[in-house]
């Protein structure tokens, strides 16, 4: 496989210095170039194909934030990552539509390389040249949602708890009340009325916890209002559905808390794309709808002919970016797509996958176009075409409880 090319731009010797040294481990799947200011960075970038460019934001002449909207326009291909201080919050504005993630300068090593890491393995998951061009006239990506954001770094301290976890919640009273509202509701089967985050996380688990704080922070950080083809409560509902049904087939099938937890994750994100496609290119997904309404093809198709790619591509780009685990981006990419799955056995994409058919097949009023179909060779291959009148029993009984309460 070919490697992968980053480039480093800053303007002082030292950094660039001890980035070599730091990133050495990495040279045997990785290139690394380096640049002192920008007319550098472009020659370099002239001179052959560059994936990942990471620029500081505060060099002389010309500063980070017109290098990489320069690279924009003429590489659009690339990754665009920012180094940014603590004083460059003005500068930030001038970048949030060219740039797609900005680290805090200094930057953490270990952190650093995830990134790189992540935004290299995400282009060989999904090299198709068409996705980095939509993704690069999408402009700027969606941040991680700030109280999940906030999650995690609490996570990440050794003295966390799962009480401070609980307390970030709570500050944040629209997510607590959203939160609640979604643990009470039948999906979840607690038959008793959870009335804090705190008890939602000791009786669901922080995993499920966190991945409803996520779900409802990317729809609320995206601020999109429905359209008289596209509704995005809808999408809510599907999506908050193919999230429970997920999480019922995997403990059902298995007792490994981490692939339970991942489909329920894949589940819930697994439509993220169509949100994304359509807050930033609403014209277009709108005709998208369309063509699949009136002509009765799948969304996917129309979405093949209009964009050259699918809602899971696009969806799957960016939850890789924002540095969820590889099966929750592997299921979000291939959950309509199995037989191009390089891992197809029973794991979260075949779970997230059914789920979506199933949930499709029981409220069919949610499917814009033709209903999805189920990959019954790669479910057989897998061993588990037999399951899918029980899993189908299942959820129906999840939903018509869910429907009642």
């Amino acid at each position: 496989m070919e490697k992968k090319t980053v480039l480093f731009v800053d303007d002082e010797p030292n950094i660039l210095s001890g980035l070599q040294r730091m990133l050495r481990p990495m040279r045997r799947t990785m290139n690394f170039k380096f640049a002192e200011d920008g007319p550098a960075a472009l020659e370099i970038m002239a001179a052959g194909n560059v994936d990942v460019v990471v620029s500081d934001m505060r060099m002389p002449g010309m500063d980070g934030a017109t290098l990489l909207a320069t690279i924009q326009e003429k590489y659009p291909h690339a990754i665009r990552i920012m180094l940014t201080g603590q004083a460059d919050n003005e500068a930030i504005l001038r970048t949030v539509s060219v740039v797609h993630q900005f680290l805090a300068k200094p930057a953490d090593p270990e952190l650093l390389k995830q990134v790189i890491n992540r935004a290299t393995a995400l282009q060989d998951l999904m090299a198709d040249e068409r996705l980095k061009e939509v993704i690069s006239s999408i402009g700027s990506l969606p941040s991680l949602p700030e109280t999940y954001a906030r999650l995690q770094q609490v996570l990440r301290d050794p003295d966390g708890s799962l009480a401070d976890a609980a307390a970030v919640i709570e500050q944040d009273l629209a997510m607590s009340a959203k939160v609640l509202q979604l643990v009470n509701s039948a999906f979840f089967g607690l038959f008793r009325h959870i009335e804090s985050p705190s008890r939602a996380v000791n009786l669901l688990g922080l995993d499920t916890i966190k991945a409803l704080v996520l779900g409802v922070g990317v729809f609320e950080d995206m601020k999109v209002v429905s359209s008289n083809t596209f509704n995005v409560k809808a999408l809510w509902s599907h999506s908050m559905a193919t999230a429970a049904f997920a999480k019922q087939i995997a403990l059902r099938e298995s007792g490994d808390r981490e692939m339970i937890d991942h489909a329920f994750v894949a589940g819930l994100l697994h439509d993220v794309g169509k949100l994304l496609l359509f807050s930033r290119m609403p014209d277009e997904y709108e005709q998208a709808v369309r063509t699949a309404t009136e002509t009765s093809c799948s969304l996917l198709e129309a979405e093949q002919g209009i964009f050259g790619l699918s809602h899971g591509d696009v969806g799957g780009y960016l939850i890789g970016l924002w540095g969820l685990p590889g099966p929750v981006v592997e299921s979000i990419t291939f959950h309509h797509r199995l037989h191009r799955y390089p891992h197809p056995g029973f794991g979260p994409a075949l779970i997230v996958h059914v789920a979506d058919y199933i949930s499709y097949r029981l409220d069919p009023d949610q499917c814009i176009g033709e209903k999805p179909c189920l990959d019954e060779e790669i479910l057989d291959q897998a061993g588990m075409l037999d399951r899918i009148d029980e899993w189908s029993d299942l959820c129906r009984e999840l939903q018509e409880k869910n429907s009642d309460g």
